[in-house]
């Protein structure tokens, strides 16, 4: 593959250029090729002659092109038109142009019909997107190609114009017409085409963590309960009027989706103090706000251009979000594409959202970087050793970044210190309510839920059963406290296996030293004296290795409207009572 570039100034000097290319192309035996068109131009009339000069001169050549803010060449910027020629060399390299109108068809059909070429086209292994700007969320375009072969790679970006705030974008191509709703895709693929791609962000979180709380599609109404702007306005003072965008660029939120870091930039503040988002944001995600860290950026160049130079690509196509141009302007807005210049030619553009496929699962991105390696036959045997540029003096790292930089890890600290104090929290709230030697709910916890539960009365029935391990004292003067204890857990835990299968019926506690009480809800009195009569049952068959086996006695009575705690709790002591007086082992009910 080879890359050659042109540019537009006026029709007859295009023209002129275009018939010098196709003689040397002629000249040269290059006959399959294809062009692009990238432009900060939106006029219909202009972009309408560039294309009559290229398919008057190659009438049977697929070419297609879009609105940017910004074209991107050879890792610099080009001038306001610039069309590129990519040729392809090996015969079995294939490609194909397809144009989706957005005000003819919906995005199911549209992407029912991409995944339906990928099927009959068993040639494909990458698809290009070029895209308007969308009206609303492109998370169902993307969840749409889902069902794409797993093997072949999606990327692209969306097209822009010089006005990063505007909506106005276009595409075209061959086989369609300007557009200011249509999506444009190039399938390539062939058994001697290869393609690699990665994405590169640099923004880091800053800040606490937020949950979504509230969303609707890509309109983001609340994180953690408060408003999406406030929360921009509180923590970054950023005002909700005509310069939100521009303010927020430099920082997106740092959400995670699809097992993928994505990057998500407001389009627009709304008077309820909702945000517009490119994409949908679930709820429940959770959002940091993010902020460009230039020594980031540049480390995360620095590795993925390796990956890419081991790749061995012909050319590379390159998508630039528009925020990132704006990031760097007191550098170059290409400063850091620098590292790639030398790897192979390149085309792209500044983008107001970027396409890529991670994971199985294609993305909308901002303030991303994505690029995509093509190449055709394999790598070449001799690896050259790698040259890095474009380090240019960042070795003294910008103050707002290591202040970031501080108040991140500071986040991170204080984030950390919270969870510990909630689980600190959380164990004392146990340790109230709970037994320590047998883990059941303390007497006092076991009472309240027995008032709670008398308070209620008149709707839904209970019942109670106390417990009490016989001739205990004897346990403890002949085998000693220890095996005493074993004899009480051993009970407790019959009681906690009752509550593991009907944690909505049963609620079992410790009344004290060798008696328990358990709470049985919506039971009669005939059901709780089955159920005591079991755990009774399964009592007096646990072994003990050290002892002789053990029972209990148990009394059991159903609690009455005009019962107080005080009334109910001394009429299942007396049937307890009863049960230790004749003969133990037994429940006795009252």
């Amino acid at each position: 593959m080879k890359q050659f570039k042109l540019e537009y100034t006026d029709a007859e000097i295009f023209n002129n250029k275009l018939e010098e290319f196709k003689t040397w192309c002629n000249s040269n035996n290059i006959f399959k090729m294809m062009f692009q068109v990238y432009s900060e131009v939106l006029e219909t009339d202009t972009l309408d002659a560039v294309c009559s000069v290229i398919k008057r001169i190659f009438p049977g050549t697929l070419y297609m092109g879009c609105s940017t803010s910004g074209n991107i060449i050879d890792c610099q910027l080009s001038s306001v038109i610039t069309v590129v020629c990519t040729v392809f060399e090996f015969e079995s390299t294939q490609f194909s142009i397809s144009q989706y109108d957005l005000t003819k068809d919906s995005i199911d059909n549209i992407t029912a019909s991409i995944v339906e070429e990928t099927r009959t086209w068993s040639w494909v292994k990458a698809i290009e997107i070029f895209c308007t700007i969308p009206e609303n969320s492109s998370t169902r375009f993307c969840d749409g190609l889902k069902d794409i072969r797993q093997d072949i790679q999606i990327f692209g970006g969306v097209a822009c114009s010089d006005d990063i705030t505007s909506d106005l974008s276009c595409v075209f191509s061959k086989g369609g017409e300007y557009s200011g709703r249509s999506i444009v895709i190039i399938f390539y693929g062939g058994d001697d085409f290869y393609v690699d791609s990665i994405n590169v962000t640099g923004w880091k979180p800053l800040g606490r963590k937020f949950h979504v709380t509230k969303s609707d599609g890509c309109i983001l109404q609340e994180l953690d309960g408060i408003r999406a702007y406030d929360v921009y306005h509180k923590y970054l003072n950023i005002k909700n009027d005509e310069n939100f965008f521009y303010n927020t660029l430099e920082f997106p939120l740092f959400y995670e989706h699809n097992d993928t870091t994505i990057l998500r930039t407001p389009v627009a503040s709304n008077a309820d103090g909702s945000i517009t988002m490119t994409s949908d944001m679930d709820i429940g995600s959770v959002v940091r706000i993010s902020y460009g860290d230039p020594g980031t950026i540049i480390e995360s160049i620095k590795e993925d251009s390796k990956k890419i130079y081991n790749f061995q690509p012909d050319l590379l196509h390159i998508f630039s979000c528009a925020a990132r141009r704006t990031f760097w302007t007191s550098k170059e807005p290409t400063y850091e594409i620098y590292p790639f210049k030398d790897i192979s030619p390149s085309s792209g553009f500044f983008s107001h959202g970027e396409f890529l496929r991670t994971k199985g699962n294609l993305n909308q991105h901002n303030v991303t970087l994505v690029i995509a390696g093509m190449r055709e036959g394999n790598k070449d045997s001799k690896t050259l050793p790698f040259i890095q540029t474009g380090e240019k003096e960042l070795s003294r790292i910008p103050l707002v970044s290591r202040l970031a930089t501080f108040i991140s890890v500071t986040s991170l600290e204080l984030e950390e210190i919270n969870k510990k104090l909630e689980y600190a929290n959380d164990k004392l709230k146990t340790a109230a309510i709970i037994d320590g030697l047998t883990g059941l709910y303390n007497r006092k916890e076991i009472q309240t839920q027995i008032e709670n539960k008398l308070s209620h009365i008149k709707s839904e029935k209970f019942s109670i059963a106390m417990f009490d391990i016989d001739n205990f004292k004897q346990v403890n003067d002949t085998y000693g406290h220890q095996e005493g204890d074993s004899v009480i857990i051993a009970l407790a835990n019959l009681l906690h296996n009752e509550q593991a299968g009907y944690a909505d019926k049963f609620s079992a506690g410790r009344w004290g030293g060798e008696e328990f009480m358990l709470l049985l809800n919506n039971t009669d009195i005939s059901a709780a004296a089955l159920i005591a009569d079991l755990i009774r049952q399964c009592f007096a068959n646990t072994n003990f290795p050290e002892i002789r086996p053990q029972t209990i006695s148990i009394g059991v009575t159903q609690a009455r409207e005009e019962d107080s705690l005080d009334t109910l709790c001394t009429r299942v002591d007396t049937a307890l009572y009863k049960a230790k007086k004749t003969g133990k082992n037994k429940v006795v009910v009252i």
